[in-house]
């Protein structure tokens, strides 16, 4: 435990921590998608409350919540921790490093990104997670056409995956780069990987609220 600690503290050790939780975030992504796309069967939302009615009952399930918890827990905490770091030993301002010269703009934005898809997070477990989970809402879907219907979440909710875009854009692909194994040899196939991340999944999360804000599923 003390050397899991002792790498812990150290920089490359966070990073690897970030890298790590962030690709396991990434594939809660898969499984969230996943599981909403039974939104749109047109069966009056029967397949997605059976769906919702067994994550919220199996004990399996229940308990991989909190490994999930506390990954994205980990994974906010770290990654501020780096950040503060970062900032705090930086000695030469932007206007001389010039930074659009050694970094891309996602890589800049990364943290601010996060900050605000944190905030957005909040807002969303609190419609639907806690409402379900404390609160005995059984009828998920009459919850999500609910919430989809307002056109102000709606905007909140594209905002918060334009931004899950740039965010999982700079990294996924940074991820791999932590774990040493982003070289020419592996690049061009984490490259396009990364697209069905920062791409094709906000597209699929963006269709829902687009779906019901225009009542296609009447």
């Amino acid at each position: 435990m003390s050397t899991l600690l002792s790498i812990y503290r150290s920089s490359v050790g966070k990073k690897f921590v970030v890298g790590a939780t962030g690709l396991f975030l990434c594939t809660f992504l898969c499984v969230h998608v996943g599981g909403n796309m039974l939104l749109f069967m047109h069966d009056g939302g029967r397949a997605f409350n059976e769906f919702s009615a067994f994550m919220a009952s199996n004990v399996l399930i229940r308990s991989l919540e909190i490994v999930l918890f506390g990954g994205f827990l980990l994974h906010i905490i770290t990654s501020t921790v780096l950040w503060l770091k970062n900032k705090a030993a930086r000695k030469v301002s932007y206007q001389v490093t010039k930074p659009l010269e050694t970094s891309t703009f996602s890589s800049r934005i990364t943290f601010l990104t996060g900050s605000i898809i944190f905030i957005f997070l909040v807002l969303h477990m609190k419609t639907f997670w806690v409402t379900s989970r404390f609160m005995g809402e059984e009828d998920m879907y009459a919850l999500v056409t609910s919430a989809f219907s307002n056109g102000l979440y709606d905007a909140l909710y594209l905002v918060a995956l334009f931004l899950l875009s740039f965010h999982l854009r700079h990294g996924f692909e940074s991820a791999f780069q932590t774990f040493g194994i982003r070289g020419q040899r592996y690049e061009g196939l984490i490259a396009t990987v990364g697209i069905i991340f920062w791409l094709f999944i906000p597209i699929a999360f963006a269709t829902m609220p687009i779906y019901f804000f225009l009542h296609l599923n009447s």
